[in-house]
């Protein structure tokens, strides 16, 4: 398996495998695979971009069109794994525009929970992290908000948030563990919820 830090700045590259290629951000990349295993999705193959795009959403757009032209020659189908990620509806005209289909959502959150309960949630003083953003906490979080050089400043950034929402993809003690530390460091309640791969999973299977 790839390791975090290289889906984080990198990606993963597909093995040239099956009917279906999915381009995916790489902060998803471990709950596919784990989906893809499971559920003997033999024929998906998987391309991931790199997660730190999450960061950077006027990028998610130009990435996935280049995908989308180096790969779709090279299988039957292709199939976009990200939400609308904070694109403002681009990504979803870019795929109708190039007669891709992708993953129904707002963002990663809304589909781990399902994205029917989310919504119902209306939840506007929640920050959610999922099993791949508390292990790249540093990576996501703290550091790109420059709270390594400046503690002081998360007040501001955090301060009309109420609680820390774990989305637990997988049961795993320590990653709760180290979740609860981030809502610490964050000032904020903590709430653990498991999702597991909720929406994904069907969407995925779905996918002939």
């Amino acid at each position: 398996m790839t390791t975090d830090a290289t889906l984080t700045d990198i990606g993963m590259a597909p093995k040239g495998e099956g009917r279906v290629l999915l381009i995916a951000c790489g902060a998803l990349a471990r709950e596919i695979l784990a989906i893809k295993a499971t559920s003997a999705l033999d024929h998906l193959d998987l391309q991931c971009l790199p997660a730190i795009l999450h960061n950077h959403p006027d990028r998610i757009v130009p990435a996935v069109r280049e995908a989308v032209a180096t790969y779709r020659d090279s299988y039957e189908q292709l199939f976009v794994v990200y939400a609308d990620c904070g694109t403002g509806g681009q990504l979803q005209a870019a795929c109708a525009e190039m007669g891709v289909e992708m993953v129904a959502g707002p963002h990663c959150y809304s589909f781990f929970e399902g994205n029917e309960t989310f919504a119902a949630r209306d939840e506007m003083t929640a920050f959610y992290l999922t099993d791949f953003l508390v292990r790249q906490f540093e990576a996501f979080v703290w550091k790109p908000l420059g709270l390594d050089r400046h503690p002081d400043l998360r007040d501001m950034y955090f301060g009309n948030y109420e609680k820390l929402v774990y989305q637990a993809q997988t049961d795993d003690r320590a990653l709760t563990e180290q979740a609860e530390i981030c809502a610490e460091r964050l000032g904020l309640a903590f709430e653990r919820r498991f999702t597991g791969y909720g929406d994904l999973t069907p969407a995925l299977k779905a996918l002939s």
